[in-house]
């Protein structure tokens, strides 16, 4: 805890090495170029002791592996519209690195054990180490290979290129961990399917969606808007990354998803006023002189991302339905 009150998480390097003091000094140089709301926000470090030492805001709720994979053992993710919050609040934070941060910023390590979540149940996109920023006239990064079994791009792991794609396809893999509960690498499927991304691809083609949606949000779910979220996945995890959207796609994507639902809560109330105007119609007509109206208006969306119009172009994700 801070002089101020504020309570604060510390970060210390279990190994003293320069690799690691490399990695810490990388996350603060990152972290003071970015500004958004769903990612952590870094308010001091401590760079020349023994122990190198970073100082983040706190974020009470844990990652969003611990609350998939029930290792907290609540029910907080019970719900598809929290679990479609959550993917917003990444895709955004994720958009936001790749094309509106002062450099572009690749994250190099998107998966869900760094996803936190506060105390609203907010995404914010942490663990900076390995990122990078970039000139703008550069389309990808040559580095060692490094990563996470389970969200590592294919075309990365060939080439060694890392390109913003390359998040594109790791994101794919935690909107999957949000639609099916299953853990990114499991050696309880079988081999073929030992990664996330094959077992969805190929529950995808064989048309079995719904025997694989988590169990704990199938029988309450929007069926057309996870419909919709596994074919956006789909297309993050082409094993080609030329064919992947980009970030700033993905995201307005999920936020037309979520804006399907709002819209039809908003024509069921217009509905329920027109029948509720010619009920009071129908009582005029008979004589009677008073009723009581109640208006209904539908809540606005307080965790709207900003986003840009689509052009009238063919929709990127021509399966996606509303």
């Amino acid at each position: 805890m801070l002089v101020d009150g504020r309570i604060v998480a510390v970060k210390k390097s279990k190994v003293v090495d320069e690799d690691k003091l490399e990695e810490f000094i990388n996350e603060v140089v990152i972290l003071s170029q970015i500004n958004h709301r769903n990612i952590v926000k870094i308010l001091g470090c401590c760079l020349e002791t023994h122990v190198p030492v970073l100082v983040y805001e706190f974020i009470p709720n844990g990652n969003l592996f611990e609350h998939l994979h029930d290792e907290f053992g609540d029910n907080m993710m019970a719900t598809w519209e929290l679990r479609l919050r959550i993917a917003i609040d990444v895709a955004g934070a994720l958009s936001y690195l790749h094309s509106s941060a002062s450099f572009p910023i690749y994250h190099r390590d998107v998966k869900s054990t760094n996803i936190m979540l506060d105390e609203k149940y907010r995404a914010k996109v942490s663990d900076f180490g390995t990122s990078r920023s970039i000139t703008v006239d550069h389309t990808h990064l040559t580095t060692v290979v490094s990563g996470t079994a389970g969200y590592m791009d294919p075309e990365y792991f060939q080439s060694s290129q890392f390109t913003d794609k390359s998040d594109v396809y790791s994101f794919g893999v935690v909107l999957v961990e949000l639609i099916t509960g299953e853990k990114p690498f499991s050696f309880l499927r079988s081999q073929e399917n030992r990664t996330l991304s094959s077992y969805f691809t190929l529950a995808m083609k064989e048309d079995k969606l719904f025997d694989i949606i988590d169990a704990r949000i199938r029988d309450g779910c929007n069926l057309n808007q996870v419909t919709a979220a596994a074919d956006i996945a789909r297309t993050c995890l082409n094993m080609k990354r030329k064919k992947r959207p980009s970030m700033r796609e993905v995201s307005m994507e999920l936020e037309k998803i979520r804006g399907s639902s709002e819209d039809m809560q908003s024509h069921e109330y217009v509905d329920e006023d027109k029948e509720d105007k010619n009920k009071r119609v129908v009582e005029v007509n008979i004589g009677e002189s008073s009723w009581t109206h109640v208006a209904v208006t539908a809540p606005a969306s307080q965790n709207s991302v900003a986003t840009s119009s689509l052009s009238d172009t063919e929709p990127l994700f021509p399966h996606q339905t509303r």
